[in-house]
């Protein structure tokens, strides 16, 4: 190990301004299969020490825990390595090819994700020729793309049951999710095609309800909306089943002082799953919603809780309902059980928790609302919006 460290240490160490073209792309694909190569020891490795159960000398239960807690990997690619080192001791070529630098980490996990050790044997006891497959996988990795390579593995499931019964579609779903450092979220699934039928359909519905004149959104912006804006109406109708104790929420820890001040205050606020956002954003969060006083001593053990309490009361959200009938902000029609109840004046800077300070909007209005554009009731009892310019935005002769 020290060799290899004195050896990235030189490769560190050299001027890369120094090098020709043609050398940077040499020095490139070097280094490329050196990674691959380091992959695979790697992967090696911690499949030795899932067979030793070595986490337990670190007090963890699993190499994988133990590869998120101690090297503090992401449990995506902690699960990557596990899976690939599993699935790799039923195929010796295509192993021998990770460990010569010839396959990548990801040709073999297209290969892991599909094939489980389940799969082989069972197709052992089907006779059908587990060697030949990994050969062809090997050579495959070796010279075509990812794509090739996926078809060529999708032939295995064929081999196993040519003409069997139509195979449980849930099986293959998959849904994962990763939050980064900023608390964002990114993610991806795979559903079959009547569960992706049904997710479509369900987007699909919000996204052609929920298009104001002068929408400049991409698809893809409206597409994450639209999910959105499903789990909100869920979480807003209260059918969804308990967690922790009480009905699934969006929980929020921000100090007073960070509340009432009107600066934006960058990370102020804590989230329930983790992620940090502004102030800014918690008091927009705030408008609507229950809010609990905890008082804290120095040591930071809560010494008293108040009682939550919702800010908008139910009575008041149906006046609020009643009069406007949809999202306010000028070009939206979305429906009222798509909304929050906006302060025109934050009730945390005196505004009065009452009809005539609240505004329906919808969540992407909402949020835009508190981001400078505003929203006014005027004595006419029509609603009109501004830019953060100040200029107002109008909807030629079908003002409402």
């Amino acid at each position: 190990m020290s060799e290899i460290r004195s050896a990235l240490d030189a490769l560190a160490a050299e001027d890369l301004h120094a090098l020709t073209n043609a050398q940077t792309l040499e020095r490139t694909a070097s280094l490329v299969q050196m990674a691959n190569r380091v992959a695979a020891e790697l992967t090696r490795t911690v499949r030795h020490g899932e067979l030793t159960q070595a986490a337990e000398h670190d007090g963890m239960r699993t190499m994988r825990s133990w590869l998120i807690g101690h090297a503090r990997l992401a449990p995506r690619d902690a699960s990557t390595i596990v899976r690939a080192g599993r699935a790799l001791e039923h195929f010796p070529a295509l192993a021998a090819g990770f460990a010569d630098g010839e396959v990548t980490a990801a040709q073999v996990d297209v290969v892991a994700t599909k094939v489980a050790p389940a799969d082989v044997a069972r197709a052992e006891e089907q006779g059908v020729d587990v060697g030949a497959f990994d050969r062809d996988w090997a050579t495959i990795a070796a010279a075509a793309s990812h794509d090739v390579l996926k078809a060529a593995v999708e032939l295995f499931e064929v081999a196993l049951d040519p003409d069997g019964p139509e195979p449980d579609p849930t099986e293959g779903r998959r849904l994962t999710m990763a939050k980064h450092a900023d608390g964002t979220v990114t993610g991806r699934f795979d559903l079959d095609a009547v569960a992706g039928e049904k997710v479509q359909a369900a987007i699909e519905s919000i996204v052609q309800a929920d298009r104001p004149k002068g929408d400049e959104r991409t698809r893809a912006e409206q597409n994450a909306d639209a999910l959105v804006q499903l789990c909100d109406n869920q979480l807003a109708a209260g059918g969804l089943p308990t967690l922790r104790t009480v009905k699934p929420h969006v929980v929020v820890t921000i100090d007073l002082d960070d509340l009432v001040d009107p600066a934006t205050g960058a990370g102020a606020a804590d989230m329930g799953f983790g992620a940090t956002i502004s102030a800014a954003r918690a008091r927009y969060l705030a408008c609507d919603g229950s809010i609990s006083r905890m008082v804290m001593g120095p040591d930071g053990v809560p010494l008293d809780l108040g009682r939550d309490h919702r800010v908008v009361t139910p009575g008041l959200r149906k006046a609020v309902e009643r009069r406007d009938r949809s999202c306010v902000f000028a070009g939206c029609e979305a429906p009222s059980h798509w909304c929050d109840v906006h302060h025109l004046v934050h009730w945390v800077h005196g505004g009065e928790t009452n009809l005539g300070n609240s505004a329906l909007l919808c969540e992407r209005h909402h949020t835009k609302v508190h981001h400078g554009f505003r929203v006014e009731r005027p004595p006419d009892g029509r609603w009109r919006t501004y830019r953060p310019d100040g200029t107002e935005i109008l909807l030629g002769p079908l003002l409402r």
